[in-house]
């Protein structure tokens, strides 16, 4: 017997993106087959989002612009953003995931980033490229990100979402506690 398919449409072709949210649910439906496809999806916020509003919002906004475009399972959306806090800036993710009856936004953990950096991204730089500049990457957001680099790869952008993402599956798992 094969196993049952569960689709899943990301809001971004982004290979860690998509990577990480196949993953997730494949730590929650291990006899499934997860099909998670990536799609173009407009954030409607900044390319580097500089609030924690912004950076949940543009994920919201990637995950309906999947709703209302594509049928499946379940969809997903990552957006990364920046906020200076009390303790200081920081890069982190939220993670938006729906099905037909429920959402639910979960968010990576925070990665302090430097002042100088922060500063940069104040001023119009994204994270990305301002890091491929500053540790001579090529196109380090579709891989270990700014998270990998500043880790000393200890740690990476596609563990930080799936984590997230993990966490964000929560209501899925237990709906009745979640209603």
């Amino acid at each position: 017997m094969s196993p049952q398919v569960i689709t899943v449409i990301v809001g971004s072709k982004n290979p860690v993106k998509v990577n990480a949210i196949k993953s997730a649910f494949q730590t929650y439906y291990p006899e499934h087959d997860i099909q998670c496809s990536g799609m173009h999806a407009p954030s409607l916020v900044s390319e580097q989002p500089m609030t924690s509003k912004e950076t949940r919002d543009g994920a919201v906004n990637r995950l309906r612009y999947c709703q209302s475009n594509e049928q499946a399972d379940f969809y997903a959306a990552i957006e990364g953003g920046v906020d200076l806090f009390e303790e200081g800036a920081a890069t982190f993710a939220y993670i938006a995931i729906a099905n037909a009856e429920q959402l639910s936004v979960g968010r990576g953990a925070n990665l302090p980033l430097p002042m100088s950096i922060y500063e940069r991204l104040k001023v119009g730089d994204e994270l990305g490229p301002l890091m491929d500049e500053l540790f001579n990457t090529v196109n380090i957001k579709q891989k270990g990100g700014a998270i990998g680099v500043l880790t000393n790869g200890h740690a990476t952008r596609e563990i930080n979402y799936v984590h997230g993402a993990i966490l964000a599956m929560a209501p899925f798992a237990h709906p009745t506690f979640y209603s």
